[in-house]
C-alpha cells in the first residue's frame, strides 16, 4: 500500500476527524503504528512536566490526567503512543448491552483525541468464577477487537497486581487477560497492601517478591513479550508508634480485603520529597540488605518519629537487570511526574539517574 493510501485509509478510519487536528503537522495527528522492541511505559498525571521527560526511551504514555492536545502531538512526534485511562465499575458492566456502550464511547474518545488505545485500570476486587469475572475478560477481549479495528496499530493495556495470587482479592483470569490484550503493566509496588505478619513499616516493592510475582506470571504461559515491569517513583511516610532498638517502625492497623494491616497506615511521597527529606533525617539512608531497599527515619516538627521506604537506582537497577534477563517487554512507573524537573543541578542528576536506570545498569 502506498503511503497516500494509507493516509486515505488512516483518514476515513478517524472519521474524518483530521480536519480539527491541533498539531502544526497534521501527520502528527495519524496514530502510531510502529512497535519498538523495548516498551518505556509512563503514567502522566497532567500538568507540563511531560516536557521534561527523557523522550528518547518514552514509548507509550498512559494520559491519567487532564487531556492535553500539546503532549499528544508532541508524543507522536517523537514516535511514542498516548493511550487514554479506562475505569468501569465492573457490576455495571456485566451486561452486554452496557459493555459495548462503554467501549464504543472510549473509541470514540480516543480517535477525537487522536490518541493510540487505552490502558484498563481497573483494581478490583473479583470473585472468581463470579459473573463480574467473565465480564473483566469481555471486557478486554471486545476492546481490543473494537480499538485493533477501528484505529489501526493501537495498543490495550491491562494493569495487574504485583502477583496473579489474587493479590487485594483480584482473583481475575490472568492467562486470558495476557492472550487478548497487547500488555500486561505489572504494578510492582504497593506490595504491603495486605501485611499479613507484624503490622510493620516494610519496602514498597521488595526484590526477592517482587521477582518471584513475574515468575508467577510466567509460569502461567503469559508472553513476556506481553508483560512490562512497573516500578514506583514514589515511597511510603509511616508513623511510628513505636521504634524498637533495631529500627523497626510498628505502624497502626489498618485493614485492606480482609488483612490486619496495610500500607494504607502510610503516606504515599514522591521521590522528590524524598531526596529533600532524607538530608534533614535523623538517619540518613539506609539500607536493608533483605529486602534491597533504602530508608531513613526523621523526626517531625511534633516529635513524632517516621520511617520512610523508597526505591532509587541501587534499588531498581536489578529489577530492571530482570526485565532484561526474564525477556520481558519493557519497563514502566507510577508515575511520569513525580521527579524534581527544576534546574537545581544535585535535582538534575538524580532526576537523570532515575531515567537512566530504566534500561538497566
Amino acid at each position: 500500500m502506498s503511503y497516500f493510501m494509507w493516509l486515505l485509509l488512516s483518514l476515513f478510519l478517524l472519521g474524518g476527524a483530521s480536519d480539527n487536528c491541533p498539531c502544526e503537522r497534521p501527520e502528527l495527528c495519524q496514530p502510531v503504528q510502529k512497535e519498538r522492541d523495548f516498551e518505556v511505559f509512563v503514567f502522566d498525571v497532567g500538568g507540563k512536566t511531560w516536557k521534561s521527560y527523557n523522550w528518547s526511551t518514552v514509548t507509550t504514555v498512559a494520559a491519567f490526567g487532564k487531556y492535553d492536545p500539546e503532549l499528544m502531538c508532541h508524543a507522536h512526534s517523537m514516535g511514542a503512543r498516548l493511550v487514554l485511562k479506562g475505569d468501569v465499575h465492573l457490576a455495571d458492566i456485566v451486561d452486554q448491552n452496557n459493555r459495548t456502550a462503554w467501549i464504543k464511547e472510549k473509541v470514540d474518545l480516543a480517535k477525537r483525541q487522536f490518541m493510540d488505545g487505552i490502558n484498563l485500570d481497573l483494581e478490583q476486587a473479583v470473585e472468581a468464577e463470579s459473573p463480574e469475572y467473565t465480564a473483566l475478560t469481555a471486557l478486554v477481549k471486545e476492546t481490543a477487537e473494537a480499538f485493533h479495528t477501528q484505529i489501526p496499530g493501537s495498543q490495550v493495556s491491562f494493569d495487574v497486581a504485583w502477583s496473579p495470587n489474587c493479590i487485594d482479592k483480584r482473583c481475575y483470569d490472568y492467562i486470558s487477560l495476557g492472550k487478548y490484550s497487547d500488555l500486561i503493566f505489572v504494578m510492582s509496588y504497593d506490595e504491603q497492601s495486605q501485611i499479613w505478619g507484624d503490622c510493620i513499616a516494610m519496602a514498597n516493592a521488595p526484590l526477592e517478591q517482587t521477582l518471584n510475582g513475574y515468575d508467577q506470571f510466567l509460569k502461567l504461559k503469559i508472553d513476556p513479550k506481553k508483560i512490562v515491569m512497573g516500578i514506583p517513583w514514589y515511597g511510603y511516610d509511616y508513623s511510628c508508634l513505636s521504634l524498637s532498638q533495631e529500627g523497626i517502625c510498628s505502624i497502626e492497623k489498618v485493614p485492606f480485603r480482609g488483612a490486619p494491616c496495610s500500607d494504607a497506615a502510610g503516606t504515599q511521597k514522591p521521590y522528590s520529597w524524598i531526596m529533600k527529606q532524607v538530608n534533614s533525617s535523623l538517619t540518613g539512608r539506609l539500607w536493608d540488605s533483605k529486602q534491597k531497599a533504602p530508608y531513613f527515619n526523621y523526626m517531625d516538627n511534633i516529635g513524632q518519629i517516621h520511617q520512610v521506604w523508597y526505591d532509587d537506582p541501587e534499588s531498581l537497577c536489578p529489577k530492571a537487570n530482570a526485565v532484561m534477563s526474564k525477556g520481558l517487554r519493557g519497563i514502566g512507573m507510577w508515575n511520569g511526574n513525580i521527579l524534581d524537573y527544576s534546574s537545581n543541578p544535585v535535582a538534575q542528576q538524580q532526576t537523570a539517574k532515575m531515567w537512566n536506570v530504566l534500561l538497566g545498569c
